[in-house]
């Protein structure tokens, strides 16, 4: 069972996945340049090879529908348009939003969309027409699998779209806004009716404002408060009344056999909606003031109601707290995450802290879970506690069992439980591993959907957990498919990856055939039926096409070695098709820091030899099209005691870095003198600071990152403590403190609407000035409108271009002769 220790977490689900010029080269740069002038070149191009992989088709996605029954192909759009990302957004509380239709800035359109009947595998796809005049998103299944939804973005709103799955057909829901800020906004009350956060109908224009209403003020009084770095939070009470007025919503009763909906209950800030049990009561969580200007929407305090099927308030189950003044790593006091219990006992679940929020706190037990029955009249009772932090619930079905996973930060170490709701049984350890330790994960229920929409995890008639895995092991990943007994404790393998195939289990059908995505090095993912002994007898499902087959000739290859103290260490080595054995090349090295408790874990393997080998975006393997070699996802472990490990990090990520060159050398790809590091985010930090404290590299590119740590004072990444607990390590960990001896040419890169937590855009220009201003050699590209990722097709090309140039310019076109 794999959990994340972050809380508010979905529920398990397994679903397949939905969501040219030539290149010029540049003279050599000499070593001392002046800094040029601002540029105002327009998008460039990168080479023809690469703009021919990056405008190649996606491969398309699946999605099985709840009954087994039905496959759904859906091809994505691979690229946006800077013309997309320039339509008008609010940033607000933490988020961006459409300002015209309302619902998250950013969405995977559908462009094409086929069903197909897994019990004929051979019929022709029924096509999904889906007509024109906006975005097609999000696609979701009825709890029968009879019919689909889709959301439609359009220049006004986002509608709900219902479809037929036994013919294809596809309709609007008329009158029908749906209001998609926040998640959970669908709830169903069967298969044919569903509840859905909604812009309520008398909800009037945006309000403008033409003039400043007055200053902005916050004021803090003794009050500890260590809010994380974030960006498009609230800042005054104009943005306070246009958050307001878009997330306004209501519930909104929808008859998916009519197309009639209805209004229930009253408006408000509705955050999530859910099903409780199999009555049809509503869990409804409602955000209410007073906002915050240091913490985002998703940790305003909420208000939290049970409400019938027709909206009527059952009981207000009381406040949960602002998310602010909380410590470090530390939770809210009081109620703060809430489960509705999907099964026929309708009990209400949620968790309180023990330890008072605080991590620090010396305590047996940090969380308990409580629990509410219906008919919701009587007082919560407490059912389980914790030692770590608890994340996540997930519930069993029949029985009212639930998995339960906790989270211990101080050895990063991460236990799953299963619990036996009514107290029948004492908890039961199905897991308990570090967090970091991908060769003891066993891998993550199977699910099956019950007629309230709620997935809960699958059983079979022997009692028995279905787990599917990546199957991490030194020799690389090898899915599986596991049956745990509950009642035994006992494993048993049903199926694994062979070694010449990497092939992921998907679900076990239920008549016992199991379906599977199958693909190798050159072949591309297709789903396959397996059925017989062992699911020996194999049938195609699919047959898409390779897009890219000018890729086949790349070559890959695991290399596993070690640093200097012993600690393990890999990277995947991409040699371009041209290469020539005994002919070393400029190398790029591609990174990223993770950190770790152990030696044991550092040094883990993932990926797989035999996994299709397709790239895009602005994937540093594109480098390969130009010549160059890739040390690509090359490990970069820092190991340590959690509380002191970035004590070291300067010292262990040269010690990788030099043992990654050494063994480049000595397989004779590289020259040593032709050596350039690069990364994104976290790893662009790594590559500064490796271009500060040492020789090793000739040259670097960094993407997004941050590079003054005295701008994320209450920690980053890993790090827990504060800048004033720790400022030796705050100060020595940021390159922009060390830009007078960062000589090494650097291309810094970043989008000017960056909204990751910590690395504002402003982290790049400050670090760009400092190298300036001291005479190092530095190239620093904005691009317009893209966030932390770079989704624009015009930006994404333009990214490739510079990187390849940059390449050319700091070592030599690896095409030309060697001088």
């Amino acid at each position: 069972m794999r959990f994340s220790p972050v809380p508010r977490l979905l529920p398990l689900a397994i679903a397949l996945a939905l969501g040219s010029l030539n290149t010029a080269s540049f003279a050599q740069a000499p070593q001392a340049a002046a800094a040029g002038p601002a540029s105002a070149e327009g998008y460039q191009q990168p080479s023809a090879a690469m703009r021919a992989v990056l405008d190649a088709p996606g491969l398309p996605a699946h999605q099985l529908s709840p009954d087994q029954k039905t496959l759904a192909v859906a091809q994505l759009q691979r690229h946006r348009t800077i013309a997309d990302l320039a339509r008008p957004i609010h940033r607000l509380a933490g988020g961006r939003y459409d300002a015209a239709a309302g619902g998250p800035q950013m969405i995977t359109a559908i462009e094409s969309l086929q069903l197909r009947d897994l019990a004929r595998p051979e019929a022709p796809a029924r096509e999904v027409r889906l007509p024109a005049g906006g975005a097609f998103h999000q696609l979701r299944w009825s709890p029968d699998g009879r019919r689909f939804l889709l959301n439609r973005r359009t220049d006004k709103a986002i509608e709900l779209w219902v479809g037929d799955v036994a013919s294809g057909a596809l309709k609007p829901l008329r009158g029908l806004r749906l209001n998609p800020m926040f998640e959970r906004n669908v709830a169903w009350l069967n298969a044919d009716e569903l509840v859905a956060v909604a812009v309520p109908d008398q909800r009037g224009p945006a309000p403008q404002f033409s003039v400043p209403s007055g200053p902005s003020i916050q004021e803090s009084m003794g009050q500890t408060s260590p809010e994380f770095t974030r960006q498009d939070l609230l800042k005054n009470r104009q943005d306070e009344a246009l958050f307001q007025h878009q997330a306004s919503a209501v519930l909104r009763r929808v008859d998916l056999r009519s197309g009639a909906s209805r209004e229930i209950g009253a408006p408000g800030l509705i955050a999530q909606v859910q099903t409780v049990g199999t009555q049809g009561t509503l869990l409804v969580e409602r955000l209410v003031p007073p906002f915050s200007y240091q913490v985002g929407a998703n940790d305003f305090g909420r208000e939290v109601e049970l409400r019938d099927a027709q909206g009527k308030l059952l009981r207000s189950l009381g406040a949960v707290k602002i998310r602010q003044g909380v410590p470090v790593e530390g939770v809210i006091t009081g109620p703060r995450d809430y489960w509705a219990s999907p099964l026929a006992d309708g009990a209400v679940y949620w968790v309180e802290a023990l330890d008072g929020g605080d991590p620090n706190t010396k305590v047996s037990h940090r969380d308990r879970l409580m629990r509410l029955d219906a008919p919701y009249h009587g007082e919560a009772r407490e059912v389980h506690r914790t030692a770590g932090r608890l994340v996540n619930l997930s519930f069993v079905e029949a029985k009212p069992r639930a998995l339960v996973a906790e989270y211990d930060r101080d050895r990063r170490w991460l236990s799953v439980d299963l619990l036996a709701l009514d107290g029948s049984a004492p908890p039961q350890r199905l897991q308990d591993r570090s967090q970091r330790d991908r060769y003891k994960d066993p891998g993550q229920p199977l699910t099956r959907v019950l007629p309230n929409g709620h997935s809960v995890a699958r059983l079979d008639a022997e009692d028995r957990l279905l787990l599917v895995g990546q199957g991490a092991s030194p020799a690389g990943d090898r899915p599986f498919i596991d049956r745990l007994s509950l009642k035994t404790g006992q494993t048993e393998r049903l199926f694994q990856s062979g070694s010449t195939h990497y092939e992921r289990p998907i679900t076990l059908l239920a008549d016992g055939r199991l379906l599977s995505s199958r693909e190798t090095f050159n072949e591309p993912p297709n789903l396959v039926l397996r059925s017989g002994a062992d699911f020996g007898q194999m049938q195609a499902l699919t047959q898409h096409r390779d897009p890219t087959p000018q890729l086949r000739d790349i070559q890959r290859e695991l290399v596993k070695f070690k640093r200097a103290d012993g600690v393990e260490l890999s990277f995947w080595l991409y040699l371009p098709p041209d290469f020539k054995k005994g002919e070393p090349r400029p190398t790029f090295v591609w990174a990223y820091p993770l950190e770790f408790t152990d030696a044991s874990t550092a040094g883990q393997v993932s990926g797989s030899a035999t996994r299709f080998n397709t790239f895009g975006g602005t994937s540093p393997l594109m480098l390969l099209l130009d010549g160059y070699v890739v040390l690509m996802d090359a490990t970069m472990p820092v190991v340590g005691d959690p509380k002191t490990v970035n004590d070291s990090f300067v010292e262990q990520i040269t010690a990788n870095a030099q043992a990654i060159i050494d063994k480049a050398v000595e397989l004779g790809v590289s020259e040593r003198s032709q050596m350039v590091v690069g990364g994104h985010s976290y790893g662009a930090f790594m590559t500064a600071n490796l271009l500060a404290h040492t020789d090793l590299f000739k040259s670097g590119i960094a993407r997004s990152g941050a590079y003054n740590r005295t701008l994320t004072p209450f920690g980053f990444q890993s790090e827990r403590r504060t800048y004033w607990e720790a400022q030796d390590v705050y100060l020595r960990l940021s390159p922009f403190n060390y830009a007078n001896k960062l000589k090494e040419p650097i291309l810094l890169i970043h989008g000017e609407n960056d909204d990751n937590p910590g690395t504002y855009p402003m982290q790049t220009q400050r670090l760009y000035q400092a190298l300036a201003g001291t005479g190092g050699n530095v190239r620093y590209v904005t691009l317009p409108l893209e966030s932390h990722g770079y989704a624009a097709r015009e930006s994404q090309g333009h990214v490739l271009r510079e990187m390849s140039d940059w390449m050319k310019r700091q070592t030599r076109d690896p095409r030309a002769p060697k001088p």
